[in-house]
């Protein structure tokens, strides 16, 4: 039985900012073949150093692996995504501090030999100062590089998540029950769709396309 788990954090673990409505997991359940499971790993607040810490709980049948992390490690740099000054030199330094962390997850995710799948930050969050956006690309320019050398599929979340409805009215950092059925849709296309074993690295922005 096809089993796909998600790691990473709250763009996946979502259920506190919809209440009333289904979180990401569900989503994905819903929408995966007959015959699929879907495991729940990624934990709110996480960042790419405690994605290792939860593969120590990955089920032994899991046969594919979706990653998204890093908005948080983009958060631990809060004052560089609100400077107004040059920050060059900082953002020089942030940048290769995730580099070296999200490389060190992805490895030991990879460790566990099975079909995997990384994501990229979104940017299109109600009130982020286009100078965020750009400091943000930064971050998502490392996960793109990391991706192209693991090849790997990638989903870019900054082409799911583009409207102001897919972020929570609770933490407009998080998907809204709208935003996570985008995700889910996204999640369940490549993990059944993508041909894992030609080792490609191929960039998905809607359900279905490339």
């Amino acid at each position: 039985m096809p089993h796909a788990v998600l790691l990473g954090d709250s763009i996946f673990d979502n259920a506190a900012y919809v209440p009333g409505g289904p979180p990401v997991i569900d989503q994905l359940k819903a929408g995966l073949p007959l015959g699929w499971k879907a495991t729940l790993l990624a934990v709110d607040g996480d960042t790419t150093d405690m994605v290792a810490v939860r593969l120590a709980g990955l089920p032994a049948d899991a046969t594919h692996l979706m990653v998204s992390v890093g908005g948080n490690d983009a958060l631990m740099h809060i004052d560089l995504l609100a400077a107004e000054h040059n920050i060059l030199p900082e953002m020089s330094a942030a940048r290769a501090e995730f580099a070296d962390r999200y490389r060190a997850m992805l490895d030991a995710v990879l460790t566990a030999e099975r079909p995997t799948a990384i994501c990229t930050v979104y940017d299109a969050i109600p009130g982020l100062t286009a100078e965020a956006r750009t400091a943000l690309a930064t971050f998502n320019g490392v996960i793109l590089r990391e991706a192209a050398r693991a090849r790997l599929p990638v989903l870019d979340l900054r082409l799911v998540c583009d409207d102001p409805g897919d972020y929570s009215p609770l933490s407009p950092i998080e998907p809204s029950a709208q935003g996570g059925a985008k995700i889910a849709a996204l999640v369940a296309s490549v993990v059944t769709g993508h041909d894992f074993a030609r080792r490609e690295c191929v960039v998905y922005g809607k359900a279905g396309g490339g």
